[in-house]
């Protein structure tokens, strides 16, 4: 393995340890005579619309009102510069295990955490004990859409589109609204919504469904969408490892963040991790990443993780 590339990392011996434990005391989650029926090699598509024109939007905005939207939805907005290294993110797909929910490369198994994604998206108002679930009796897709975005009921009728069993609304209509509603709240809680369904949660291309409109209502409560975001990833990841192919409706960004967060060397973190307004994501993003490299070279470089090399 290029060792120059990935470079020396302390590995967390108190997880390692505790996982060992686990193990031990409570065994294998597999029953004997296990035999795995995945696919050879799994094609999955990163596919998502809008996501140019949110950064567009983005960048045009002042530092006022990006302060306005860092103060009540964190940092999401660093997930829309996250390049997506289409590579990688194949080669990632090869070593996820359905039947344990974890990646295994080689001789170390990694799998996002609820702790580490709460750290990455850094949001203000999430209580984490405050888990999102569906509630039976909630609000209809238009009542919701009219509370968000602060429009008339004949504006959200017209436009609510029927995909499936869910109803959605198309981007180009939030996007609209984005740049000519006159309250700077309201275009803040748009954009935060279109992030939510273009990236976070992009099931339906170029539209922002029902589930997700659901969940966003209730961040005001306080409730964290991270145990529902990992739940996407893990589902998306199952289904297209036992397809052999498939689109992942999760967090590409945020997983590909993640992923390098495990191979951050120790001696480049700065003081600024004891600081409260230190962004690990926002530095994450802004590291430099090699493009060159292939999709079977990262497979090789994968497949032959040892255990100090990951933090």
């Amino acid at each position: 393995m290029e060792r120059e590339f990935l470079g020396k990392m302390e590995d967390n011996a108190a997880v390692r340890v505790w996982s060992e434990k686990v193990q031990q005391e409570k065994g294998d989650s597999l029953v004997e005579g296990y035999t795995s029926k995945l696919w050879d090699f799994t094609c999955i598509s990163v596919t998502q619309d809008g996501v140019q024109e949110l950064k567009k939007i983005w960048n045009q905005w002042d530092n006022e009102i990006k302060q306005l939207f860092y103060s009540n939805y964190g940092d999401l907005p660093y997930l829309i510069d996250v390049r997506i290294n289409k590579h990688l993110f194949q080669a990632l797909a090869q070593y996820w295990n359905p039947a344990y929910s974890c990646f295994t490369f080689g001789k170390v198994d990694l799998v996002p955490t609820i702790e580490e994604y709460t750290t990455l998206l850094r949001c203000p108002r999430i209580q984490v004990d405050k888990v999102y679930s569906r509630s039976a009796n909630v609000p209809t897709f238009s009542k919701k859409l009219m509370c968000i975005t602060g429009m008339s009921k004949q504006w959200v009728t017209a436009r609510i589109k029927q995909k499936g069993d869910n109803k959605c609304i198309h981007w180009r209509n939030l996007r609209d609204l984005i740049l000519a509603h006159p309250d700077v709240k309201k275009r803040v809680d748009i954009f935060a919504l279109s992030v939510y369904g273009l990236v976070v949660f992009p099931k339906a291309l170029g539209h922002v469904d029902g589930a997700v409109l659901d969940l966003f209502d209730r961040l005001d409560k306080g409730v964290t969408p991270v145990p529902a975001v990992l739940v996407e990833t893990f589902r998306s990841l199952n289904a297209c490892r036992r397809a052999g192919e498939g689109r992942f409706i999760g967090c590409t960004q945020l997983l590909l963040v993640w992923f390098h967060s495990h191979f951050w060397m120790v001696e480049k973190v700065s003081y600024r991790v004891f600081s409260e307004n230190y962004s690990p994501l926002k530095e994450l993003v802004a590291t430099p990443r090699r493009d060159d490299i292939t999709e079977e070279k990262w497979m090789a470089i994968l497949q032959d993780l040892q255990e100090d090399d990951v933090e």
